[in-house]
């Protein structure tokens, strides 16, 4: 049996999370294996390239929609919208984009370890 204390973070009290161009995440927490926080998009926006290493990533989708491109030449996408998840698997290179006239929300965890983000320059070639 484990003798740590269950934790609250407050959601005003959150950190700022690792940069991608465009997007504004919050850290509410990372341990060595779990990452939990906040994703905002403005209305329009788009992130830069990037993938997660090697962890596997789960959204949910609170507000606004969620429009992520992936695959050779970033030719695949999905669209998820409030009350949507979305899974994203490690390494697997993406960006975010927000397709709505509303700021995008959506809850964020991480399984996995290293660093959580990695900003690359763009997908692989189609």
């Amino acid at each position: 049996m484990s003798s740590e204390p269950v934790e609250v973070f407050r959601g005003p009290e959150l950190a700022e999370g690792d940069p991608t161009p465009g997007m504004q995440r919050q850290v509410a927490f990372s341990t060595d294996a779990l990452w939990a926080g906040l994703v905002h998009t403005e209305p329009g926006a788009s992130s830069g390239w990037h993938h997660h290493g090697d962890h596997e990533t789960s959204l949910y989708v609170v507000r606004g929609a969620m429009r992520l491109e992936f695959g050779p030449g970033g030719d695949d996408a999905v669209e998820a919208g409030p009350g949507d998840f979305l899974r994203v698997p490690p390494h697997t290179v993406h960006r975010e984009s927000n397709p709505t006239g509303e700021r995008s929300t959506a809850v964020i965890g991480r399984a996995g370890q290293g660093p959580p983000t990695i900003n690359v320059d763009g997908p692989d070639p189609a």
